[in-house]
């Protein structure tokens, strides 16, 4: 009887506009970072724009956070929403992080592995703003939303490959000159880029789940 009364209640629509907004936050964020990585004089303006980016994300997650608590209905699960909200915001605090390491160590050229991960990390992104909305229609989008998990989730394992190869060449290049400074350095960088994509798998996983729950 209680979940027949559920299905009658208006459902809260403005949860699916939050995370659109936020995923649109996230693309906007992965644009400056893989700009930024042009290095040069990009550096400084993307940096603040992944700044800004940040502080906006933060200010959507925190309007979702403060609706849940707020709303007597909402569209699937509590903790599904705050586990999304929050793995969305993790992706793009992981991208400050990033970009406060290239100002942090003054780092002002980046191999081409690094800007192929930042690649990696903005299509992550678009991939989690084409999903985020079809989730006011899971039922009938579930092939879709799997779909687009599975390839965040494929996109992780080649990141992960390109972090070692980097990596790798990073070291035979800083090896010849026993320039252990510039290694540490690229590798804060890898490390960062990795981490990010990482995040986008958790997006994934949460969005992956919840299709579970609801189909």
């Amino acid at each position: 009887m209680l979940r027949w009364f559920h299905a009658l209640m208006p459902k809260e629509e403005r949860f699916f506009e939050l995370f659109a907004r936020h995923s649109d936050v996230v693309v906007a964020g992965a644009t400056a970072l893989r700009a930024m990585l042009e290095g040069g004089d990009a550096i400084a303006g993307n940096y603040q724009a992944v700044m800004d980016r940040e502080h906006d994300a933060d200010d959507v997650t925190r309007e979702v956070l403060i609706a849940v608590r707020r709303t007597f209905i909402t569209p699937f699960d509590r903790g599904n929403i705050r586990e999304l909200i929050t793995s969305m915001d993790n992706s793009i605090d992981q991208m400050q992080k990033t970009a406060k390491s290239v100002r942090l160590f003054e780092v002002t050229s980046f191999t081409p592995q690094m800007r192929n991960m930042a690649d990696v990390i903005l299509e992550c992104a678009k991939l989690v703003q084409e999903g985020v909305p079809l989730l006011k229609s899971i039922s009938s989008e579930a092939g879709r939303l799997s779909e687009l998990t599975a390839r965040i989730s494929a996109l992780e394992g080649r990141a992960d490959e390109m972090h070692d190869q980097g990596l790798h060449e990073l070291y035979l290049l800083n090896a010849k000159d026993r320039n252990g400074l510039a290694f540490f350095v690229g590798n804060e960088i890898y490390d960062h880029l990795e981490k990010v994509v990482d995040r986008f798998d958790d997006v994934a996983n949460v969005m992956h789940g919840i299709v579970i729950e609801h189909v």
